[in-house]
């Protein structure tokens, strides 16, 4: 987006939550300190649920084996929802708190949701290209050199690989 276009629709923030105390932190931290519902800009916040799990069958003549995997799959997929559902309902009622404290008037914060599927890292980024987020908003777990070489990071691949610029906030 440039120059007067973005003015008038103001810009567009891509925040991605998670459970962790730092996504709440960097999203604080885009409400308190960038956001601004009275420029017109949208917080979208983005949860990204991770994929659900393959489970290989020993014997796919075995009922009772088939109807298990199927019942754990089921009960992994309706939790992994109800996570999602609560991470975007805190974060949904911290914007409005936000939005309230800030007393901006008649401006409202436009908050969209989106809640997507696959490997944290690949999603963001394509989501971020997606929806053209001018600004990508995240938290860092601040993993040690060993354990974000061995894990990887988040906000590390985001960083490199993410069209738009990313902010990260350090708790």
């Amino acid at each position: 987006m440039g120059g007067e276009a973005a003015a008038e629709q103001g810009r567009r923030i891509l925040v991605a939550v998670d459970e962790g105390d730092e996504s709440v932190q960097a999203l604080r931290w885009c409400l308190g300190t960038f956001a601004a519902a009275a420029r017109g800009d949208t917080v979208i916040l983005l949860y990204v649920r991770p994929a659900p799990p393959t489970y290989s069958v020993l014997d796919a003549s075995a009922a009772v084996g088939y109807l298990f995997s199927e019942e754990v799959t089921a009960a992994i997929d309706r939790y992994s929802r109800e996570v999602a559902d609560s991470v975007v309902e805190k974060a949904q009622k911290l914007c409005t708190l936000y939005a309230k404290e800030k007393g901006e008037g008649d401006h409202e914060m436009k908050v969209e949701v989106k809640v997507a599927v696959g490997d944290a890292r690949t999603v963001i980024c394509q989501m971020a290209d997606k929806l053209g987020a001018d600004l990508l908003v995240m938290g860092s777990h601040g993993y040690g050199f060993f354990k974000r070489a061995l894990l990887g990071s988040v906000s590390d691949y985001c960083l490199r690989n993410a069209s738009c610029p990313v902010l990260i906030v350090k708790s």
